[in-house]
């Protein structure tokens, strides 16, 4: 009796032992398991790169060169009688026409002599009427021997210098209104009057000249600049050749004017001409451009950047400048390869075109140059995802920032999906394993 109570208790001991160091065992597996898991790291998604797909165009090359503004005529009022300025008869900065009172000047001294020119010239006139008369009566007697032919003689000659002291009398008559006409100052040319350079009680004087004022036109403009006589005999080249972009049919090559603002004038000029001789301290070509102004933007001594066509390249690719890497050992742009991985291309580059490069050679078309996310690609070699890149953002980005707003606070309670009503999943320490390995610990 007392053989078969011992026996099966220590048995029953015996099994749950074996029992619980299983189950512990298989616990303790899954634990492990569930660490293991959680322990290995997500794989990351490739990272965006906006990218722009190559198309190779003929581009138009361009070169931007600085230049200054002159007016198309000018004119100097200046002083042409002696006097003092009575009053000025415009509006400083005003457009005037042609033959309008610009200022007058004191005019009695100059009417004073214009009367007695006319008043001697009366005086010639009636000697010429008395020496006239004599010689026409002294001609019949002469011939009678009633009169000496000196005596006649005598009167022809009082005649003809009486016919002289007219003339010369109708010159200074004409003298006197010609100054007397200078007293009024009127302008030579229409167009944009400038500040008046002197005030009324000024005296001015014909001898010195004084300028009294300005006028130019500037509804059309003159814009001068100069280039290297190799880019000019390369111009010349596409000329002959025909490559060159025409503004009209007469063959005009055109020419855009940048303002100091950056901002590129609508109204285009056209190239007039090049000069004929090159500097010989810079080799330096001048050359001269006309460019319309009807809003006046353009001022005469403005310095401005002028756009001139060079010449076109045929199959150019335009990319932005931040795509290129510009370095001692070449140009090169990161391109999409197989599987998505960036490869590295060398490039040539002709020339800048605004904000973009003209690329001459060295990529495909279809091929895809990446310009933005360049940050993203950390690994070396590794894949990338290509997004169209539109001026300055991808799609993708352009996209997010059209999106609807997010969700406002209070739709996410503080205490996240669990507080809302949903099943949180337990936390690790709460997890068997937990309890089996700190009882392990």
């Amino acid at each position: 009796m007392i053989r078969c109570d011992v026996f099966p208790v220590s048995a029953a001991r015996r099994l749950g032992l074996a029992a619980g160091l299983a189950l512990t065992a298989l616990l303790g597996a899954c634990g492990a398991s569930d660490d293991a898991a959680s322990a290995a790291p997500a794989q990351a998604p490739p990272p965006e790169v906006g990218v722009i797909t190559v198309a190779p165009q003929t581009v138009a090359l361009q070169t931007e060169l600085p230049g200054r503004v002159e007016a198309v005529r000018v004119a100097q009022v200046r002083a042409r009688v002696n006097g003092v300025v009575q009053k000025r008869l415009f509006e400083e900065g005003s457009e005037v026409k042609a033959g309008q009172a610009l200022f007058r000047i004191d005019p009695a001294p100059y009417q004073a002599a214009f009367d007695s020119a006319r008043a001697t010239l009366a005086r010639a006139e009636a000697n010429l009427t008395q020496a006239a008369a004599q010689a026409k009566r002294f001609k019949p007697l002469v011939q009678a021997n009633a009169v000496s032919q000196q005596e006649y003689v005598n009167a022809v000659a009082a005649q003809k210098q009486a016919e002289a002291d007219v003339a010369a009398g109708k010159a200074a008559v004409q003298t006197a209104r010609i100054n007397l006409g200078y007293a009024t100052v009127n302008a030579p040319i229409a167009g944009r009057i400038g500040r008046a350079l002197v005030t009324e009680g000024a005296l001015v004087s014909a001898v010195e000249a004084t300028q009294l004022a300005t006028i130019q036109q500037v509804r059309t403009v003159y814009v001068n600049f100069t280039q290297s006589a190799g880019e000019v005999l390369r111009l010349r080249k596409a000329l002959a050749a025909d490559k060159l972009e025409r503004s009209d049919a007469a063959g005009a090559i055109p020419v855009r004017v940048v303002l100091e603002d950056g901002v590129e004038m609508t109204q285009r000029g056209e190239l007039l001409f090049t000069d004929l001789s090159v500097d010989p301290s810079s080799g330096q070509v001048t050359l001269r451009a006309r460019v319309p102004n009807p809003d006046g933007l353009l001022l005469p001594g403005q310095y401005v950047r002028v756009r001139l066509s060079q010449a076109e390249v045929p199959g150019a690719v335009l990319l932005p400048q931040q795509a290129v890497t510009r370095t001692a050992q070449g140009d090169t742009v990161t391109v999409v390869g197989a599987d998505n991985k960036p490869v590295q291309r060398k490039v040539q580059i002709r020339s800048s075109l605004g904000t973009q490069w003209v690329v001459q050679s060295g990529l495909e078309a279809g091929e895809q140059v990446i310009v933005d996310g360049f940050q993203k690609m950390m690994v070396p070699g590794a894949p990338v995802k290509p997004v169209p890149w539109q001026g300055g953002q991808t799609v993708a980005a352009a996209r997010g920032a059209g999106a609807s707003a997010p969700q406002p606070a209070e739709a996410v309670p503080a205490g996240g999906p669990a507080a809302s009503g949903s099943v949180a999943p337990p936390p690790a320490a709460s997890s068997p394993a937990a309890s089996a390995a700190g009882s392990r610990s």
